[in-house]
């Protein structure tokens, strides 16, 4: 952009020292139609100089600004926000180090995107403050788009899940019905609290209703008595009692059907197309399928 400038400003010093010479003869005599045409071409040069600049100045701007937004892009990270107490979604392995079937996904997505994958575990009662504030780009764990269709834009649905109860394996509590005057606990700003919440009746049969901050508190506490059911989504339930062999059981009512997706903060649309993009081509070359099998032992990745 330098070396156009360069040449432009030329431009325009030339033409305006031709202009000095022709003009350095004093005379009274009024202007020739010769003259006149020699001033009026001085000016036309002049004006199509400083045009030609200044589309310079913005063609170089523009080119600057994209190979900035693609060093940006190539250099990026991607922030995925989670839970980090939600197996098999999200959760610490025995190795101390972050894993689940979500987080294999938005890694292999960054991969494919050229971005580095960042798993960012935060409180769920923080979620929405963490996205607003750009802390993580998305939220990306066994997160329920039902009741929040319009407050984020979302990647999905890609799962399937349901609203269940979970109990001791030795508890006489059979159905929904049973809970009444039952202490249930349930996780702060969840679908399961929100399900709870839409089901008015339900909710004024407890005893108690307490909010925890995470469902392994709730789970240990079912375990030790301090309450008699936990509300928690079927597909963390079953994984719990499967991989802990611990002895608690799912009732069969289920309490409300919801779908897993991905959120964005709202009208981040450029990220979110991508992300749908990277997983969709992971689909057709069987790599969703791949990580599917390995942590539920069949497909049960939905998105098309």
């Amino acid at each position: 952009m330098k070396k156009n400038l360069v040449f432009a400003l030329a431009g325009i010093m030339t033409v305006a020292s031709l202009a000095a010479c022709g003009s350095s003869k004093t005379s009274t005599e009024p202007a020739t139609e010769t003259t006149k045409a020699t001033e009026a071409g001085t000016e036309a040069v002049t004006e199509a100089v400083t045009e030609a600049v200044t589309e310079a100045a913005k063609d170089e701007s523009k080119t600057e600004e994209n190979a900035s937004s693609a060093v940006e892009t190539a250099t990026g990270k991607f922030t995925v926000g989670f839970d980090q107490e939600f197996p098999p979604m999200g959760f610490v392995g025995d190795n101390g180090e972050y894993t689940g079937f979500d987080l294999a996904l938005a890694e292999e997505v960054a991969k494919r995107l050229g971005l580095e994958y960042v798993p960012q575990p935060i409180n769920w009662d923080a979620k929405d403050m963490e996205l607003e504030s750009g802390n993580i780009d998305c939220i990306w764990n066994g997160f329920t788009m039902q009741g929040r269709e319009d407050a984020y834009t979302w990647v999905g649905p890609y799962m399937a899940n349901n609203q269940v109860f979970v109990v001791a394996g030795d508890s006489d509590i059979a159905s929904m019905e049973d809970l009444k005057g039952k202490a249930v606990e349930v996780q702060k700003d969840s679908s399961g609290l929100n399900a709870i919440n839409d089901a008015s009746d339900l909710l004024s049969s407890f005893g108690s209703l307490t909010e925890v901050a995470d469902y392994n508190t709730a789970l240990m506490d079912l375990e030790s008595g301090a309450c008699d059911a936990v509300c928690m989504d079927s597909i963390v339930a079953g994984y719990q009692i499967t991989s802990s062999g611990k002895n608690m059981k799912i009732l069969e009512d289920t309490l409300a059907a919801e779908e897993y997706g991905i959120g964005f903060k709202k009208g981040d649309d450029a990220l979110a197309n991508a992300v749908s993009e990277a997983l969709k081509d992971m689909v057709a070359d069987g790599t969703v399928e791949k990580i599917s099998n390995e942590w539920f032992g069949s497909n049960v990745f939905t998105l098309k």
